[in-house]
């Protein structure tokens, strides 16, 4: 399976990201291709998982959850990972957990309310039988949220499937 994606896919997955309310009517327009291919792209964008959703983002501080934490932790390897996971996903402030390699087997991102509040939240994530021992750091400035565009672009193909060779500098147009 092709798992890179062309340049049109690229485009529409562009505009979709930058105007999330533009509809495929729109984005046809936009990109002037046929409003069939825009939502025929679409489609087989998400059964390939390239694109897993179409939901809005989310701002967790909008919400009132300022305070983003990030806990790594140390679990009792007796029982696996599924009771964990299923214990950080009764917990609403926990918003991504991760298997991990290192001194540490899990890595969870938290938000809470205020530093009071993140402590009530690492209190419920360390309420389990099997995590060990937790450390915790605290975000005190966000300098670049999770973005995929640079990688949609970086995993352009070709019509044969084979990546864009990126080696050769862009041509510049006078």
């Amino acid at each position: 399976m092709n798992s890179g994606v062309d340049e049109l896919d690229a485009r529409i997955i562009s505009v979709f990201t930058e105007r999330p309310s533009i509809g495929v009517l729109g984005a046809s327009r936009a990109l002037g291709v046929a409003r069939g291919t825009v939502q025929a792209r679409l489609e087989r964008l998400q059964e390939r998982r390239v694109i897993s959703s179409m939901a809005p983002t989310i701002s967790p501080a909008a919400l009132g959850f300022p305070v983003t934490g990030f806990c790594s932790l140390q679990i009792r390897q007796t029982t696996g990972q599924s009771p964990i996971g299923e214990h950080l996903a009764a917990i609403p402030e926990v918003i991504e957990a991760y298997t991990i390699t290192g001194t540490f087997d899990v890595f969870v991102i938290v938000v809470a309310r205020s530093n009071e509040d993140l402590q009530r939240v690492i209190d419920a994530v360390v309420d389990h039988d099997d995590i060990q021992r937790v450390s915790t750091q605290i975000a005190l400035a966000t300098h670049l949220e999770r973005r995929t565009l640079p990688l949609v672009r970086e995993a352009i193909v070709d019509g044969d499937g084979r990546e864009k060779d990126r080696s050769e500098p862009a041509s510049r147009t006078a």
